[in-house]
């Protein structure tokens, strides 16, 4: 990629809403691939069933705060690295402490619709107002298996994703609309049936207030979040700072 590339990913500062079993891909991606500046944030802690698909999920991090089991696991990985964990829920209330505005790439990888679907209208809202500001989004990874339908699409283009379809609803019976196009990585395939039980309350214990858990696979969170991450890597290698 060459010393300029390598120059400006150290530079660069990213800011990962959700790190759950996409963004903690995205992170270890990014940090792997020479980022210098990353913020993490998540309220959860690890609970068993994250185990099966998030990077900093292992029988030994159950019970642990998910923002700070993944920034040990990537200082091992770049002790240099500047990373920040905050164990905090982005809500449309809290938006501002979250210094959007401060970052160069902004990821959204929270499945809250209510939460996504502020982040999205203020993240674009700040790269409207930034321009060198990048607003990247995770759609449904939730009940896929096959690999190869995941795909890059700008918001307004996404198809066969019931999650953007949602989105683009809500926003059409709110009429406010984000401010800027942004990309965002999904599936084509249609969310399969849920064949895994409900989760009972002690499977909930960190996992926020879900009561069900609709499954997903490792491999399928795994490529969602590294195509997040390629999405950045594309603009720094494009001169984007």
């Amino acid at each position: 990629m060459g010393s300029d590339f390598m120059r400006r990913m150290a530079q660069a500062r990213v800011l990962i809403l959700g790190v759950g079993g996409v963004g903690s891909w995205c992170a270890e991606s990014l940090v792997r691939s020479g980022l210098g500046h990353l913020t993490i944030v998540d309220n959860d802690t690890v609970c068993v069933t994250n185990v099966n698909r998030q990077l900093m999920a292992t029988t030994k991090t159950v019970g642990q705060v998910k923002v700070e089991a993944l920034k040990a696991h990537l200082l091992e990985i770049n002790p240099n690295l500047d990373v920040t964990a905050c164990q905090k829920v982005y809500r449309p209330e809290n938006a501002e402490e979250f210094g959007l505005e401060n970052y160069d790439f902004i990821v959204d990888a929270i499945d809250s619709l209510r939460d996504k679907l502020h982040l999205i209208l203020h993240g674009t809202r700040v790269m409207k107002e930034h321009k060198n500001i990048t607003f990247v989004s995770s759609m449904g990874a939730a009940l896929r298996t096959d690999p190869f339908a995941i795909a890059k699409a700008e918001f307004w283009e996404v198809e066969g994703d019931p999650l953007a379809r949602m989105l683009r609803k809500r926003y059409r019976s709110m009429h406010e609309f984000p401010s800027s196009k942004f990309m965002c990585v999904y599936s084509k395939e249609l969310p399969r049936e849920n064949r895994g039980e409900e989760a009972d309350e002690s499977m909930a214990v960190g996992s926020g207030s879900k009561a069900k858990i609709n499954g997903t696979m490792a491999h399928v969170t795994i490529m969602f979040g590294t195509a997040l991450a390629g999405l950045i890597i594309e603009k720094v290698e494009k001169g984007a700072l």
